[in-house]
């Protein structure tokens, strides 16, 4: 008996660190699904704005949930465009996780698919070390839609954070401010297999791209392949 609850052990040992893995692969290949029906929608993310973007995040499925004191809670990537100023191709992801609360009557749950464009090298470098809160610690608006709307014309895109949601087919911005979003570096772990920081991910190129993530960089480095932003 002694002997079937070893093997039993040893089998939970090995199982449990493949599933993480699964799991984190899975969630940067339904980003990836994500971010490529996106920007083929009609009126999606703005080329202009797209085009100034230092990193993207994409966070599939966040589940928004309350009986009077809302919250939501999501875990996605993150990728950036290479180099320490962000000038290069878009890069390895790493894992992110969004938590926040809301307050107002909201009964029942929703999934809600969730597009973040990190507009300023501050903002990126801010949250690849921590976690900070979007319209506290960085200044966060509600992302312009439409082919037409530019980066310039707008007051609140100077914003350093801009938000998009997905929800039962329908396209919007959306203000995430209150909500916080940090590295989930125990993600990376389970996705790379090893013990690596958000940080050297992208500054350092510590891992290479996993398969589970060529659709989503393939997807940025064909619809946004040069940063234009001024900075």
């Amino acid at each position: 008996m002694k002997k079937v609850w070893l093997g039993v052990g040893l089998l939970a040992v090995v199982a449990l660190p493949a599933f993480g893995q699964k799991k984190e692969h899975d969630r940067v290949a339904n980003a990836g699904k994500v971010m490529k029906e996106i920007v083929n929608i009609p009126d999606d993310i703005p080329q202009d704005v797209l085009d100034k973007a230092d990193c993207v995040v994409v966070l599939p499925s966040v589940l928004k949930f309350a009986i009077g004191i809302g919250g939501s809670y999501g875990r996605g990537v993150m990728t950036c465009r290479g180099g320490k100023e962000f000038r290069g191709s878009w890069g390895a992801p790493t894992m992110m996780a969004l938590e926040g609360g809301s307050f107002g009557l909201q009964l029942g749950g929703q999934a809600t698919d969730f597009v973040l464009l990190l507009m300023t090298p501050r903002s990126a470098q801010n949250i690849l070390t921590t976690k900070v809160k979007l319209g506290g610690d960085v200044s966060a608006a509600a992302g312009p839609v439409g082919r037409n709307a530019s980066a310039e014309t707008d007051i609140s895109l100077r914003a350093e954070i801009l938000s998009y949601s997905r929800a039962r087919g329908l396209f919007a911005g959306i203000s995430l401010a209150g909500s916080t979003l940090r590295p989930d570096n125990d993600a990376n772990k389970s996705l790379y297999g090893k013990e690596v920081s958000a940080e050297n991910i992208v500054f350092k190129g510590a891992v290479g791209v996993p398969a589970s993530a060529r659709l989503l960089l393939a997807t940025l480095n064909k619809k946004s392949p040069k940063n234009k932003s001024s900075s």
